[in-house]
């Protein structure tokens, strides 16, 4: 069993290991569903934040809710993409992160999902938790603590 042997990693906020809003590709309330598919294809991610112009967070937005809303009975109506704006498909029931959050809270959250998003002290999106950013720095205390 590995015992963290400095408890300095657990001390920590989610703010130190969250990636910054500015660099988080997102949708905004109103944007149509084609808009939406056009972001997640180009980046490659499944699922992304959707924000007002104000930059609060209202839910996530992603390829499998997007296609649950073009998908008829006989084909994949495409035509609907650019008639549905992303709030009739976005997930609002969102799990969340308080920037001063601690990166216990944080990690439990990421068993279940990739990436969770992080809201400021005003309510304002600031960025995502992303499990990938949590395993970067637990292999690094693995390989400090094995030499």
């Amino acid at each position: 069993m590995i015992h963290l042997q400095s408890e300095e990693l657990l001390h920590k906020t989610i703010e130190n290991f969250m990636i910054e809003s500015d660099k988080v590709a997102h949708v905004q309330i109103g944007n149509n569903l084609e808009h939406a598919l056009l972001v997640l294809t180009k980046t490659g991610y499944t699922a992304i934040p959707v924000l007002d112009p104000m930059y609060r967070l209202h839910g996530l937005i992603g390829t499998n809710m997007i296609m649950d809303k073009i998908i008829g009975l006989k084909r994949i109506e495409y035509e609907k993409l650019d008639q549905i704006p992303v709030e009739q498909a976005m997930k609002t029931d969102i799990p969340r992160l308080k920037i001063n959050d601690p990166l216990l809270k944080g990690l439990g959250m990421v068993v279940d999902h990739g990436f969770v998003c992080v809201e400021n002290e005003e309510q304002l999106f600031a960025g995502i938790f992303t499990r990938r950013t949590i395993l970067k720095q637990l292999n690094k205390v693995i390989r400090n603590f094995n030499k």
